[in-house]
């Protein structure tokens, strides 16, 4: 049995997460009590600890295909597909293509600057344009709200 200096509660050890620092090797707040401490400094702390998830999720090697060497290889034997694809979308969707160009040009040049997703506030976005005749009024969206706008404005057509 151990005694929680936080609770002040005698619990069996089980219920002390274990810590080579210590000296009997426990930790000396309870699992109870060190889970209500760190629900409370995640709360408080909210927006550092959503920053830090953030760029840990994207700097886990984990998220990379298992495979690097077969990734490369599947993209090279595919470039050629890949490019025909691009270019004939391309020549189909010329409005689109100049757009997307105007949007890269005014980027490069400082004319216009990307901003956090309007529905999340995430960092990594996508320009979306409402009417392509307007090509650098765009609204910045992450990928998965501006897939999940274009699904909404399909849905939307369906309706109509």
């Amino acid at each position: 049995m151990k005694t929680c200096f936080k609770c002040g509660a005698a619990k069996p050890y089980t219920e002390f997460y274990k810590h080579k620092g210590m000296k009997d090797g426990y930790l000396g707040k309870c699992k109870t009590c060190t889970k209500s401490d760190t629900k409370k400094n995640r709360e408080a702390n909210l927006e550092y600890y959503q920053e830090y998830d953030r760029k840990r999720h994207h700097s886990n090697p984990e998220r990379r295909p298992a495979n690097l060497e077969a990734s490369r290889r599947w993209r090279k034997k595919n470039a050629a597909r890949h490019a025909e694809h691009t270019k004939a979308w391309a020549q189909r969707n010329p409005e689109k293509r100049k757009a997307h160009s105007a949007v890269a040009n005014a980027l490069r040049d400082g004319k216009i600057e990307r901003n956090p997703c309007e529905v999340c506030g995430g960092e990594n976005v996508q320009a979306h344009h409402h009417d392509y005749s307007k090509p650098l009024d765009v609204v910045w969206l992450c990928s998965a709200h501006h897939a999940q706008h274009h699904v909404d404005e399909r849905e939307d057509q369906r309706v109509s």
